[in-house]
Protein backbone atom coordinates (compact mmCIF):
# COMPACT_ATOMS: atom_id res chain seq x y z
CA UNK A 1 0.00 0.00 0.00
CA UNK A 2 1.27 3.48 -0.88
CA UNK A 3 -0.10 7.00 -0.56
CA UNK A 4 0.58 9.05 -3.70
CA UNK A 5 0.65 12.81 -3.31
CA UNK A 6 -0.30 13.91 -6.81
CA UNK A 7 -0.07 17.40 -8.28
CA UNK A 8 -3.19 17.87 -10.38
CA UNK A 9 -1.87 21.01 -12.07
CA UNK A 10 -3.36 24.51 -12.20
CA UNK A 11 -6.86 23.63 -13.37
CA UNK A 12 -7.14 22.25 -16.89
CA UNK A 13 -7.82 18.52 -16.58
CA UNK A 14 -5.30 17.64 -19.30
CA UNK A 15 -2.40 19.33 -17.50
CA UNK A 16 -2.00 16.54 -14.97
CA UNK A 17 0.98 14.27 -15.64
CA UNK A 18 0.46 10.88 -17.24
CA UNK A 19 1.88 9.28 -14.10
CA UNK A 20 -0.58 11.09 -11.87
CA UNK A 21 -3.50 10.24 -14.12
CA UNK A 22 -2.59 6.56 -14.19
CA UNK A 23 -2.29 6.43 -10.40
CA UNK A 24 -5.74 7.95 -9.96
CA UNK A 25 -7.18 5.45 -12.42
CA UNK A 26 -5.78 2.60 -10.32
CA UNK A 27 -6.38 3.91 -6.77
CA UNK A 28 -9.11 2.45 -4.60
CA UNK A 29 -9.18 5.58 -2.44
CA UNK A 30 -8.98 9.12 -3.87
CA UNK A 31 -8.77 12.09 -1.53
CA UNK A 32 -8.80 15.46 -3.26
CA UNK A 33 -9.03 19.21 -2.60
CA UNK A 34 -12.45 19.78 -4.10
CA UNK A 35 -12.33 23.56 -4.44
CA UNK A 36 -9.20 23.49 -6.62
CA UNK A 37 -9.05 20.09 -8.34
CA UNK A 38 -11.28 19.68 -11.43
CA UNK A 39 -14.02 17.07 -11.13
CA UNK A 40 -12.88 15.53 -14.44
CA UNK A 41 -9.60 14.47 -12.85
CA UNK A 42 -11.03 12.50 -9.93
CA UNK A 43 -13.85 11.17 -12.13
CA UNK A 44 -11.18 8.89 -13.63
CA UNK A 45 -11.03 6.86 -10.41
CA UNK A 46 -12.10 3.22 -10.90
CA UNK A 47 -15.69 2.20 -10.32
CA UNK A 48 -16.34 1.52 -6.66
CA UNK A 49 -13.41 3.62 -5.42
CA UNK A 50 -13.88 5.81 -2.37
CA UNK A 51 -13.63 9.37 -3.72
CA UNK A 52 -13.73 12.02 -1.02
CA UNK A 53 -13.48 15.81 -1.11
CA UNK A 54 -11.22 16.78 1.80
CA UNK A 55 -12.17 20.48 1.84
CA UNK A 56 -14.50 20.02 4.86
CA UNK A 57 -12.00 17.80 6.73
CA UNK A 58 -9.28 18.73 9.20
CA UNK A 59 -5.82 17.15 9.26
CA UNK A 60 -6.74 14.45 11.79
CA UNK A 61 -9.73 13.40 9.68
CA UNK A 62 -7.65 13.24 6.51
CA UNK A 63 -4.99 11.11 8.18
CA UNK A 64 -7.76 8.93 9.58
CA UNK A 65 -9.00 8.22 6.04
CA UNK A 66 -5.47 7.34 4.95
CA UNK A 67 -4.88 5.11 7.99
CA UNK A 68 -8.15 3.27 7.28
CA UNK A 69 -7.05 2.63 3.69
CA UNK A 70 -3.64 1.49 4.93
CA UNK A 71 -5.30 -1.04 7.24
CA UNK A 72 -7.12 -2.49 4.22
CA UNK A 73 -4.03 -2.45 1.99
CA UNK A 74 -5.55 0.06 -0.44
CA UNK A 75 -3.46 2.57 -2.37
CA UNK A 76 -4.46 6.20 -1.87
CA UNK A 77 -4.31 8.98 -4.46
CA UNK A 78 -4.00 12.19 -2.44
CA UNK A 79 -4.69 14.80 -5.10
CA UNK A 80 -3.60 18.41 -4.60
CA UNK A 81 -3.83 21.36 -6.94
CA UNK A 82 -0.74 22.69 -8.71
CA UNK A 83 2.47 21.09 -7.48
CA UNK A 84 2.60 19.41 -4.05
CA UNK A 85 5.87 21.15 -3.27
CA UNK A 86 4.30 24.63 -3.20
CA UNK A 87 1.72 25.76 -0.63
CA UNK A 88 0.08 22.35 -0.66
CA UNK A 89 0.10 21.64 3.09
CA UNK A 90 1.65 18.28 2.24
CA UNK A 91 4.55 18.54 4.66
CA UNK A 92 2.44 18.00 7.77
CA UNK A 93 0.64 15.08 6.14
CA UNK A 94 3.95 13.39 5.30
CA UNK A 95 5.17 13.96 8.84
CA UNK A 96 2.10 12.19 10.19
CA UNK A 97 2.55 9.32 7.74
CA UNK A 98 6.20 8.95 8.77
CA UNK A 99 5.11 8.63 12.39
CA UNK A 100 2.54 5.98 11.45
CA UNK A 101 4.94 4.06 9.20
CA UNK A 102 2.71 4.53 6.14
CA UNK A 103 4.68 4.67 2.86
CA UNK A 104 4.12 7.49 0.40
CA UNK A 105 5.45 8.90 -2.84
CA UNK A 106 5.13 12.28 -4.56
CA UNK A 107 4.16 13.02 -8.17
CA UNK A 108 4.95 16.61 -9.24
CA UNK A 109 2.49 18.80 -11.08
CA UNK A 110 2.35 21.99 -13.15
CA UNK A 111 2.36 25.02 -10.86
CA UNK A 112 0.21 28.11 -11.41
CA UNK A 113 3.25 30.32 -12.05
CA UNK A 114 4.37 28.22 -15.03
CA UNK A 115 0.77 27.98 -16.28
CA UNK A 116 0.45 31.75 -16.04
CA UNK A 117 3.69 32.25 -17.97
CA UNK A 118 2.39 29.91 -20.66
CA UNK A 119 -0.89 31.82 -20.87
CA UNK A 120 1.10 35.04 -21.29
CA UNK A 121 3.46 33.41 -23.80
CA UNK A 122 6.21 34.87 -21.63
CA UNK A 123 9.63 33.79 -20.44
CA UNK A 124 10.15 34.77 -16.80
CA UNK A 125 13.96 34.73 -17.10
CA UNK A 126 15.17 37.02 -19.88
CA UNK A 127 18.92 37.63 -20.41
CA UNK A 128 19.99 40.93 -18.93
CA UNK A 129 16.55 41.59 -17.41
CA UNK A 130 15.97 38.88 -14.80
CA UNK A 131 17.51 35.47 -14.21
CA UNK A 132 15.74 34.72 -10.94
CA UNK A 133 12.13 33.87 -10.10
CA UNK A 134 11.04 34.22 -6.47
CA UNK A 135 8.03 32.16 -5.41
CA UNK A 136 6.46 33.69 -2.32
CA UNK A 137 3.27 34.86 -0.63
CA UNK A 138 2.21 37.43 1.95
CA UNK A 139 0.90 36.88 5.45
CA UNK A 140 -2.85 37.29 5.83
CA UNK A 141 -4.82 34.66 7.74
CA UNK A 142 -2.16 32.05 7.02
CA UNK A 143 1.04 31.51 9.00
CA UNK A 144 3.40 34.46 9.37
CA UNK A 145 6.28 34.94 6.96
CA UNK A 146 9.70 33.95 8.37
CA UNK A 147 12.22 36.74 9.07
CA UNK A 148 13.84 38.02 5.90
CA UNK A 149 11.07 36.79 3.59
CA UNK A 150 8.93 39.94 3.62
CA UNK A 151 8.23 41.53 0.24
CA UNK A 152 10.33 44.57 1.04
CA UNK A 153 13.39 42.37 1.49
CA UNK A 154 12.71 40.12 -1.49
CA UNK A 155 12.15 43.17 -3.68
CA UNK A 156 15.78 44.22 -3.23
CA UNK A 157 16.71 41.59 -5.83
CA UNK A 158 14.36 43.06 -8.46
CA UNK A 159 13.82 39.48 -9.56
CA UNK A 160 10.60 38.28 -11.17
CA UNK A 161 8.14 37.70 -8.34
CA UNK A 162 5.39 35.08 -8.37
CA UNK A 163 3.22 35.98 -5.38
CA UNK A 164 0.74 33.31 -4.36
CA UNK A 165 -2.29 33.51 -2.05
CA UNK A 166 -2.16 37.30 -1.86
CA UNK A 167 -4.66 38.84 -4.27
CA UNK A 168 -6.77 40.00 -1.33
CA UNK A 169 -3.69 41.75 0.02
CA UNK A 170 -2.99 43.93 -3.03
CA UNK A 171 -2.65 47.17 -1.07
CA UNK A 172 0.27 45.71 0.86
CA UNK A 173 1.84 44.19 -2.27
CA UNK A 174 1.76 47.53 -4.09
CA UNK A 175 2.98 49.49 -1.07
CA UNK A 176 5.88 47.09 -0.43
CA UNK A 177 7.10 46.77 -4.02
CA UNK A 178 6.67 50.25 -5.51
CA UNK A 179 9.78 51.79 -3.87
CA UNK A 180 11.97 49.04 -5.36
CA UNK A 181 10.35 48.28 -8.73
CA UNK A 182 8.79 51.66 -9.51
CA UNK A 183 5.14 52.53 -10.02
CA UNK A 184 5.40 51.73 -13.75
CA UNK A 185 6.63 48.16 -13.19
CA UNK A 186 4.50 45.63 -15.09
CA UNK A 187 2.16 43.41 -13.07
CA UNK A 188 -0.05 40.51 -14.13
CA UNK A 189 -2.83 38.99 -12.05
CA UNK A 190 -3.81 35.56 -13.36
CA UNK A 191 -7.18 34.41 -12.03
CA UNK A 192 -7.96 30.68 -12.22
CA UNK A 193 -5.41 30.22 -14.98
CA UNK A 194 -6.25 27.34 -17.40
CA UNK A 195 -9.83 27.05 -16.01
CA UNK A 196 -12.75 27.91 -18.36
CA UNK A 197 -13.28 31.22 -16.50
CA UNK A 198 -9.60 32.22 -16.64
CA UNK A 199 -9.00 35.96 -16.48
CA UNK A 200 -5.67 37.71 -17.08
CA UNK A 201 -5.30 41.29 -15.87
CA UNK A 202 -2.33 43.35 -17.03
CA UNK A 203 -1.29 46.57 -15.42
CA UNK A 204 1.39 48.28 -13.38
CA UNK A 205 2.00 48.69 -9.69
CA UNK A 206 0.25 52.05 -10.06
CA UNK A 207 -3.06 50.73 -11.36
CA UNK A 208 -3.29 46.95 -10.79
CA UNK A 209 -5.12 47.23 -7.47
CA UNK A 210 -7.97 49.21 -9.05
CA UNK A 211 -8.20 46.67 -11.89
CA UNK A 212 -8.38 43.77 -9.43
CA UNK A 213 -11.09 45.52 -7.43
CA UNK A 214 -13.08 46.29 -10.58
CA UNK A 215 -12.89 42.62 -11.63
CA UNK A 216 -13.92 41.57 -8.09
CA UNK A 217 -11.11 39.06 -7.78
CA UNK A 218 -10.61 38.00 -4.17
CA UNK A 219 -9.09 34.51 -4.37
CA UNK A 220 -7.55 31.84 -6.62
CA UNK A 221 -5.22 34.26 -8.38
CA UNK A 222 -1.48 34.58 -8.85
CA UNK A 223 0.39 37.90 -8.95
CA UNK A 224 3.42 38.21 -11.25
CA UNK A 225 5.65 41.27 -10.92
CA UNK A 226 8.76 42.26 -12.84
CA UNK A 227 10.23 44.04 -15.88
CA UNK A 228 10.28 40.76 -17.87
CA UNK A 229 6.50 40.99 -18.25
CA UNK A 230 6.76 43.87 -20.70
CA UNK A 231 10.36 43.86 -21.90
CA UNK A 232 11.28 43.54 -25.57
CA UNK A 233 14.74 45.06 -25.26
CA UNK A 234 16.74 42.06 -24.08
CA UNK A 235 19.79 40.23 -25.35
CA UNK A 236 19.61 36.90 -27.13
CA UNK A 237 20.60 33.97 -24.99
CA UNK A 238 24.16 32.81 -25.44
CA UNK A 239 22.84 29.26 -25.72
CA UNK A 240 22.27 29.46 -29.47
CA UNK A 241 24.87 32.10 -30.36
CA UNK A 242 26.96 31.21 -33.39
CA UNK A 243 30.22 31.63 -31.49
CA UNK A 244 29.06 29.64 -28.46
CA UNK A 245 30.30 26.07 -28.44
CA UNK A 246 29.92 23.14 -26.08
CA UNK A 247 30.18 19.34 -26.03
CA UNK A 248 27.11 18.89 -28.23
CA UNK A 249 27.99 21.74 -30.59
CA UNK A 250 31.78 21.76 -31.07
CA UNK A 251 33.62 24.81 -32.33
CA UNK A 252 33.46 24.96 -36.12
Amino acid sequence: MTVYFIGAGPGAADLITVRGQNLIRAARVVLYAGSLVPAEIVAQAPEGARVLDTAPLNLDEIIGEIAAAHAKGLDVARVHSGDPALYGATGEQMRRLDALGIPYDVVPGVSSYSAAAAALKAELTLPGIAQTVVLTRTATRASAMPPGEDLETLALSRATLAIHLSVNNMAHVVRALTPHYGADCPVVVAYRVTWPDELILRGTLADIRDKVKAARITRTALILVGPVLASEDFSDSRLYAEDHHHVLRPRK
